[in-house]
């Protein structure tokens, strides 16, 4: 029992020790913050990734793809058929995209995807990162009347409104067809009339073909990422150089041997918004029928075409691995690339993983610095109560009990200050968003810039089991920093400690 006492009496009037406490406590705060947002933006990123890469890619190492999609998917059902719950064949190709604005040419290197519009949907979540609710519904590449989200739907009702959407759709494409008629027809009045002394369609010549007319009809339908087709403003608003029912250019290589260019003209039917940069900025799709017929994958012959690779979906993603390793035993490695989502993008994950760490262990050395000033603190207390630890002794109080006032003082310290930290980094973790909003109007400019990391608020996710490793090691290191000194005090003998002065 006196034990206790001479503790809960040391932790009173020792306020020095006030100084480790706090240490503790920023420390384990700012360690359960940072773990937290750290989670946030790692479970953002991997399920965005995650959102357009099926859980195993089956892919060609050649451009040009390998032939027959459904007779590879039926060996692959024959070799892990328990496994898997959906499969979609894919073609990708680096392209050039061209659209005007406004008078001006723009040119952007894409990676140009030919999906099945029936089965792509099954095997990831492309679907949900659409702009029309009916392709969020069912993917398909007509172009819509309307109904194009005017918010970004995936950041609830507090986003920045996008007011060029609300005439995204035919309603925008007669719009410019009824321009682009108008500057003809102008240009048709002012130029010199032609006069015509001869049939222009003489014997043998075939008429023209009906003229495309741009207000009833459409090319065939694109999926373009947003970040192509957009940029954001320093207000959070994002500016659009083409909508929904704009006509762009697409320019991509044949599968041939010398590989030649090969273009056509394509409608933009809707955006794809993943608020993965590398993505949105990058990804173009198109049904893959046209990609084959453009590039000449398609066997004259048979009418079966090349695919460049499959995308799998699991029953359940952790056997992943399992699946990626029994394909690559059955299929020959140089001519086929078998990777799991995880495989695929292991640097960025790896790297995410690495900046983690490296910030767990700088931010804990915060409370190695105050394990320190305990261990300090604690020295001076022996030193100071030299001729009381004496006058214990002679009493009785054998030495473990003597170490043992240390020990409970430190751990006393340690649940103090880890309990403190524990409270407050869960309470900053919760109002984080109206901690930055705060901050913003204090300072005048955004903490957390949603124009840099495309997220309307700061994601969070607290690990139980991480906040239970920070406490327990912030804990730890107070009772570890108050063995030396306990173990000094416990070795002094009564004597010379009731002599000392």
């Amino acid at each position: 029992m006196y034990k206790l006492l001479l503790c809960w009496r040391y932790l009173r009037t020792r306020y020095i020790a006030l100084a480790s406490v706090i240490s503790v406590t920023l420390g384990v705060a700012t360690m359960i913050v940072v773990n937290s947002v750290m989670a946030g933006f790692t479970h953002e990123m991997q399920s965005r990734i995650h959102g357009i890469l099926s859980d195993v890619v089956f892919e060609s190492h050649s451009l040009e793809g390998f032939h027959d999609a459904d007779r590879h998917m039926a060996e692959i059902r024959r070799i892990a058929g328990e496994y898997i719950a959906g499969m979609t064949p894919t073609v990708v190709v680096p392209a050039m995209l061209v659209f005007k604005v406004q008078g001006q040419w723009i040119t952007r290197q894409i990676s140009f995807i030919g999906v099945d519009e029936k089965t792509h949907s099954q095997v990831s979540d492309f679907s949900r990162y659409l702009q029309h609710p009916t392709n969020r519904r069912k993917l398909g590449f007509s172009l819509h009347d309307d109904g194009y989200d005017t918010r970004d739907h995936q950041a609830g009702p507090d986003a920045a409104p996008r007011e060029r959407m609300e005439v995204a759709g035919w309603k925008w494409r007669r719009i410019q067809a009824k321009y682009q008629q108008e500057i003809k027809e102008a240009q048709a009045r002012s130029a010199p009339p032609v006069e015509i002394t001869a049939n222009p369609f003489g014997r043998g010549e075939a008429a023209p073909e009906e003229e495309f007319d741009p207000s009833r009809e459409q090319w065939t339908g694109i999926v373009m990422g947003i970040a192509l087709a957009s940029f954001r403003g320093h207000d959070g608003a994002d500016r659009f150089l083409v909508l929904p029912g704009d006509d762009v250019k697409i320019t991509l290589p044949t599968a041939g041997t010398p590989p030649k260019a090969v273009s056509d003209n394509f409608t933009i039917v809707d955006f794809y918004e993943s608020k993965m940069s590398e993505y949105d900025s990058n990804f173009v799709f198109v049904p893959i029928e046209k990609i084959q017929q453009m590039r000449g994958m398609i066997d004259p012959v048979t009418g079966i075409g090349n695919v460049t690779s499959i995308q799998i979906k699991l029953h359940d993603d952790a056997n992943g691995k399992l699946v990626r390793d029994k394909l690559r035993a059955a299929f020959p490695g140089e001519i086929y690339g078998i990777q799991t989502w995880r495989d695929k993008q292991g640097p960025l994950l790896a790297a995410v993983q690495m900046e983690t760490a490296i910030l767990n262990v700088l931010l804990f050395m915060i409370i190695a610095v105050a394990g320190f000033g305990i261990l300090a603190i604690f020295y001076m207390i022996v030193v100071e109560k030299t001729r009381d630890i004496g006058i214990l002794k002679s009493l009785g109080a054998p030495s473990r009990g003597i170490m043992g006032i240390f020990l409970a003082y430190g751990l006393s310290l340690g649940i103090v200050g880890s309990g403190a930290g524990m409270v407050i980094g869960l309470l900053f973790v919760v109002y984080i968003n109206n901690i930055a909003d705060g901050l913003a109007w204090l300072t005048g400019q955004e903490v957390f810039d949603p124009t840099i990391y495309y997220f309307q608020q700061i994601p969070t996710i607290v690990e139980p089991f991480t906040v239970v490793w920070i406490v327990a090691g912030a804990m730890l290191i107070a009772v570890v920093a108050s063995i030396l000194p306990a173990r000094r005090a416990a070795r002094l003998h009564p004597v010379e400690a009731l002599r000392y002065e």
